[in-house]
C-alpha cells in the first residue's frame, strides 16, 4: 500500500480524534474531549496559525501539526512541528518520513527557513528517523510555567 499525505480534512474528525489520544497516552498527557474539539477547531480554521496534515494508508495512520513561528535573530519565519505520531501498527511503513517531507514542503513553500520540533529524550524510536531526516541542535528546552 502507498502512504498518502494531504492536509487534515473536516470528514477525518473521528479518527484523528483517536490518533490524537493515542499520542497523548504515549506521551502519559492527560487530553479530555474537550481539549481535542479545540485543536480540531484551529485546524478547521483557516485563519488560525496551526495547520495539520495526515498520513493515510487505508484509513488515517498519522497526524502532525506545525505552524509558524517567528525567529528574530535570523530576522525569519520558522515552522515548529508540534506533533507528529504514527499509529503503531504503521510505524516502519514510511509514514513519519512522509510527514515530515509533506511538511518540509510546505515549509518551502511558505518561506521558512527551518521546520524545529522536539521530542522525549527516551523516544528512541522516532529520534532514529529524526536523525536521519534533521539536525539534533545543542539547545536544550525549558519550560516557564505561567
Amino acid at each position: 500500500m502507498t502512504i498518502t499525505i494531504r492536509p487534515v480534512a473536516a470528514t477525518d474528525r473521528a479518527a484523528w480524534g483517536q490518533l490524537y489520544a493515542a499520542y497523548a497516552e504515549f506521551y502519559q498527557v492527560t487530553q479530555t474531549e474537550e481539549m481535542r474539539d479545540r485543536v480540531w477547531g484551529w485546524l478547521m480554521d483557516p485563519d488560525h496559525e496551526v495547520m495539520g496534515f495526515v498520513a493515510e494508508e487505508d484509513g488515517l495512520v498519522g497526524i502532525a501539526h506545525v505552524r509558524p513561528f517567528a525567529r528574530p535573530l535570523a530576522a525569519a519565519t520558522g515552522g515548529f512541528l508540534d506533533d507528529l505520531f504514527v499509529d503503531p501498527a504503521a510505524r516502519g511503513s514510511g509514514a513519519a518520513d512522509a510527514l515530515l517531507a509533506a511538511i518540509k514542503a510546505e515549509g518551502a513553500k511558505r518561506g521558512w527557513g527551518v521546520i524545529r520540533w522536539i521530542t522525549a529524550e527516551d523516544n528512541a524510536r522516532a529520534r532514529k528517523v529524526y536523525d536521519r531526516t534533521a539536525e539534533a541542535t545543542q539547545w536544550v528546552t525549558y519550560d516557564l510555567t505561567v
